[in-house]
């Protein structure tokens, strides 16, 4: 058995318990992991110079297959239930064994990395992977040591991802043979049966999620994040198809990162060292961007190609929706290094609100705010998947409760504490529809949510009056600059008007109802602000 690349003096992968492996590659360099991919089969070369593979059955994480050992350390501490499955110590161990036997005799590629842009809350991470593309991945996404650097790494936490290992239910306690499992006290992730990448970053994500809240008093958050000329930071909030990444992607602000971040007593940092930027109608004038920065290094995921070209064809999904790129941070033009911002002047909670009900903005208080950030609301449209004739509600806790280990209001409270003492103003955008719910009303142009966002930014919308709408009590403004004032406040923006009292009093019946899960572990002030289901005439 073999070991060649550079590593720490003294490391080895007997120390990892793989001392039968046939072949370790530590922390190769891209170019060598691309060849390698290619060599074996389990990748090609785009057009463009982007390695692209296939990441098998798995095209996506999956949240029921994602566990958390319970033992002393976790057992209070932890948010049990259908976010983190509780998973024997004992099995834990008994399973980690035969992920390293299944291993034996195998080549494996190990990546020394870490996580957190401060280095007051750095994490160091050793990536075991089974296939060179998955290395990659690790190298695209988490923070990059220096070789000087590396020949004296130490591990905080290790992750073992075998995606050709197939667990069975009966033996290891899994549900299935896919699995992610983390272990607070061993302080080991493992990763196996999927080959989709993704649950790579986010096992490191919920680990932050755990220990940053727990033990630091920093908040962990599900966002992107840009910084302005005069040095002001913005964060942007949001799920899936509210337009996160494209919002905080501005060609005149600097970007400090695009999904994970922290927020500490001095200011806002990345986690990542890198982008995992969704492809699905990909294009150079919608995304300038991330287009841009696919190419050699770049590693693309379940994507097809123009027939008989390596042309990529973004519109293509015929594996699945969740086609993907990751890529280093510095691929970017405008990214930030050290990726590291000031405390945030304004922070962007974005929804596509379907219904046409929320207005285009409005400004929080902090208990509405902390409502707004548990609740993590947006909709889902006809046509966006299979079965969906009309707008379907989804609440996700702080923007991301597949990633949280603790209560969802621990978050929010520590996420209030901050806003006060730093008099942050917070904002609730609405990406979605306007003047009717989807099919009636119309989607607000991009154009003017970017004038909305640069409005809030510069201070225009501190010089406006305010009006307040029913049920959901929030403040909007009602002029903004180069947007129509008629659209600013949604009752008004509606024909019928009592088909909006209905839409309204439903959808915050809605948020009510969503809320009762949360509503014990709730303080008062969260509670004032919760939406009142009234008529109103």
């Amino acid at each position: 058995m073999n070991e060649i690349g550079i590593k720490a003096d003294g490391a080895s992968v007997a120390q990892l318990g793989l001392s039968n492996v046939e072949m370790a590659f530590w922390n190769l360099h891209p170019s060598e992991l691309v060849e390698e991919t290619i060599l074996r089969g389990e990748g090609v070369l785009t057009d463009v110079g982007a390695l692209a593979i296939d990441t098998g059955e798995f095209t996506g994480r999956s949240p029921k297959d994602k566990f958390v050992v319970v033992d002393e350390n976790t057992k209070d501490s932890v948010w049990w239930g259908d976010v983190n499955n509780r998973f024997d110590a004992d099995k834990f161990d008994v399973l980690h064994n035969r992920l390293l036997a299944y291993l034996a005799g195998k080549e494996v590629w190990i990546r020394d990395s870490y996580a957190c842009a401060d280095p007051k809350y750095r994490i160091n991470i050793r990536i075991v992977n089974e296939f060179p593309a998955h290395n990659l991945f690790a190298n695209n996404l988490f923070l990059r040591p220096t070789n000087e650097e590396i020949k004296t790494f130490k591990h905080d936490w290790l992750i073992i991802n075998a995606p050709g290992f197939k667990a069975d239910p009966k033996i290891d306690g899994t549900r299935q043979h896919n699995f992610a499992i983390l272990n607070f006290t061993k302080k080991i992730i493992l990763i196996g049966g999927t080959g989709y990448t993704g649950e790579i970053k986010k096992g490191i994500f919920a680990v932050l999620n755990y220990i940053l809240p727990h033990e630091k008093g920093v908040l962990p958050m599900h966002c992107s994040a840009n910084i302005g000329k005069n040095g002001d930071t913005a964060i942007f909030f949001g799920l899936s198809g509210t337009g996160k990444t494209t919002l905080s992607a501005d060609p005149n602000r600097k970007l400090i990162g695009d999904d994970e971040h922290g927020w500490s007593d001095t200011g806002v940092f990345n986690f990542e060292g890198g982008c995992y930027a969704k492809c699905v109608d990909l294009t150079a004038e919608k995304e300038p961007q991330i287009f841009n920065a696919i190419k050699f290094g770049s590693l693309l995921e379940n994507i097809d190609f123009y027939p008989g070209t390596t042309t990529v064809d973004y519109a293509n999904i015929s594996k699945t929706e969740n086609t993907r790129v990751s890529y280093p941070s510095n691929y970017i033009d405008n990214a930030v290094t050290p990726a590291v911002g000031d405390v945030p002047k304004n922070i962007f909670f974005l929804t596509c609100d379907a219904f046409g009900v929320l207005p285009p903005i409005s400004k929080l208080t902090p208990a509405q705010a902390m409502y707004h950030f548990i609740s993590g609301y947006t909709a889902k449209v006809a046509g966006t998947e299979m079965g969906i004739t009309e707008p379907t509600l989804t609440f996700s806790a702080c923007f991301g409760k597949v990633f949280l280990p603790l209560h969802p209001t621990k978050y929010a409270e520590l996420l209030g504490e901050k806003l006060k003492k730093n008099n942050v103003n917070v904002w609730l955008l609405n990406t979605g529809w306007v003047g009717g719910k989807y099919g009636v009303g119309s989607r607000i142009k991009l154009s003017y949510t970017r004038s909305l966002i640069t409005a809030a930014l510069t201070g225009e919308l501190d010089k406006v009056e305010y009006g307040t709408t029913p049920y959901f009590k929030l403040n909007f403004p009602k002029t903004c600059p180069n947007v129509p004032s008629e659209i600013l406040e949604p009752k008004n923006a509606w024909k019928d008007k009592e088909a909006f009292n209905q839409t309204a009093q439903n959808l915050a019946a809605s948020f009510v109802k969503n809320f009762e899960q949360y509503a014990a572990a709730a303080n008062a002030e969260i509670l004032a602000a919760s939406p009142k289901v009234e008529v109103t005439v």
